[in-house]
């Protein structure tokens, strides 16, 4: 398994944001975290890298605690839902800044070419439009051969071909055993990606399964559906 969750609780002041969460990630699957806005799904993600600290609790990547290790995360690719980058730097700079921070081997070449951003790398990030930049922000996450992959709103700004190819891009990398974590409020995308859907409601874990196993829990034929009907039950719940 890539990721194992054990009783994870995240409180901010008095606002518990995660109650006791339970959760193992396995090998080369792609998981999409779904859940309201304000049911913990950033604070889950954000555990896992170690951006937050919880208040109990224990989270194992690659079989091992990250608690004081934050070596871990060289084994980690991941795309922020707002990735915030200096202006004045031109895109080629920020592609070699990263490779420096990051020290490890790096194959931006083809993704380059994927997302059609050779036009791109002489310009400064403040001249592109909010598209470009996700395009920029996915070939920096993806360059770097790592096992766990995590994306928050991946698809924020794609024109439908840059979209096309984020999808083959995922599904390649899952061919090559990579685990993938994404979260999206775009349901078609999560129908056509996902493996398992992991769906939070207020910090707890209120169904985990494929969509197959969704379907006939919520009695529902369509996908959006089943998660709107699942968000109204856990809500009056």
């Amino acid at each position: 398994m890539t990721i194992e969750i054990e009783d994870l609780h995240k409180k901010f002041g008095k606002n518990q944001v995660l109650k006791g969460v339970d959760l193992t990630i396995d090998e080369g699957h792609i998981y999409a975290i779904l859940g309201p806005n304000g049911s913990g799904k950033t604070t889950l993600i954000k555990s896992i890298l170690g951006m937050v600290i919880p208040n109990k609790g224990q989270i194992m990547v690659l079989e091992k605690p990250i608690k004081k290790d934050w070596k871990y995360r060289k084994q980690i690719n991941y795309l922020p839902q707002i990735a915030n980058f200096p202006p004045n730097i031109k895109v080629k700079e920020l592609i070699h800044m990263i490779k420096d921070l990051r020290n490890s081997v790096a194959d931006e070449t083809e993704l380059i070419t994927l997302f059609g951003l050779e036009p791109f790398l002489n310009k400064k990030l403040s001249t592109l439009s909010g598209g470009t930049k996700q395009k920029v922000n996915i070939v920096l996450t993806f360059m770097f051969d790592s096992p766990l992959i995590i994306l928050d709103e991946p698809t924020t700004g794609l024109d439908p071909k840059a979209l096309i190819r984020l999808k083959e891009l995922i599904q390649k990398e899952k061919t090559q055993g990579k685990t993938i974590l994404i979260t999206s409020h775009i349901m078609q995308f999560v129908e056509e990606v996902a493996d398992e859907i992991v769906y939070l409601l207020e910090g707890e874990i209120y169904f985990k399964g494929n969509i197959e196993k969704l379907l006939k829990q919520t009695e529902q034929t369509n996908f959006e559906h089943a998660i709107a009907t699942i968000t109204n039950i856990g809500s009056h719940a």
